[in-house]
């Protein structure tokens, strides 16, 4: 099935990743060429997009977020989940995947997406259902970096099994009254982050099948963070944690 992909960044990181078909690429009229339309006009003459100079009432029947662009793909392609494991086993780094307990919100969605690809997580899992889904919104909302991820979905507790066999530590991350300070010295091994859902969390299952629940230190008002914010900062503070490990085995 084929959506249509639009946002500048996104048209254009659709694009430079090249994992979906391209079918054609609609720009308003009388739009200004930006640098970052013309390195768009440039990729699709390189691969040969067919490009249609449209009205921009056409765009914005798509979405009122276009941007002026629209890119017309196929749908997402996610991968299986053992994808993701052997990718991660075989790229000489510890495993670092995160996983979406029934996150609904597109803006937090593809928030979590960007951030996970600059740490360099291996992949990402999702429900099938009752979650939200890589849509055009949520690769917008991304930036693009949906994109050059690989995502998986899976039923969450079944995935996480999967994982803990191949060994991987499945850290759920709440704001729960059994969950402990984020321990930096744990951060160095093979680890999967469950973020839960806005407002209601982790769900018992899912909570009860983690090895450990972690939260992040607060010193305001407010009693918790944002989805997003909590598990983009968890996941860069688990990046940060592996860099300084590296640096130190290579000083000593």
């Amino acid at each position: 099935m084929a959506e249509w992909v639009y946002g500048r960044n996104a048209v254009y990181e659709t694009l430079r990743a090249r994992r979906r078909r391209v079918h054609a690429l609609l720009v308003a009229q009388g739009m200004e060429e930006t640098p970052r339309l013309q390195e768009i006009l440039q990729t699709c003459r390189q691969q040969g997009v067919h490009i249609r100079h449209v009205d921009r009432q056409r765009l914005s029947a798509i979405s009122e977020g276009h941007q002026g662009v629209a890119l017309h793909v196929d749908a997402y392609p996610y991968v299986a989940l053992g994808e993701i494991i052997d990718y991660a086993q075989g790229s000489g780094r510890s495993a670092f995947i995160l996983l979406l307990d029934a996150l609904q919100d597109p803006q937090n969605f593809g928030t979590l997406l960007r951030t996970a690809e600059a740490v360099g997580v291996h992949g990402v899992v999702l429900p099938p259902r009752h979650a939200a889904q890589v849509t055009p919104a949520v690769v917008k909302a991304s930036s693009g970096a949906s994109e050059y991820l690989r995502i998986a979905r899976a039923n969450l507790h079944q995935a996480m099994m999967q994982l803990k066999q191949a060994g991987v530590w499945i850290i759920g991350l709440e704001n729960h009254p059994l969950a402990r300070e984020m321990n930096v010295g744990d951060l160095q091994r093979p680890l999967a982050l469950v973020v839960g859902s806005e407002g209601v969390g982790l769900r018992p299952l899912i909570r009860q099948t983690c090895d450990h629940l972690w939260k992040l230190p607060m010193k305001g008002t407010i009693s918790s963070y944002n989805a997003a914010v909590a598990g983009s900062i968890a996941l860069f503070l688990t990046m940060q944690a592996r860099e300084k490990a590296i640096d130190g085995y290579r000083d000593s």
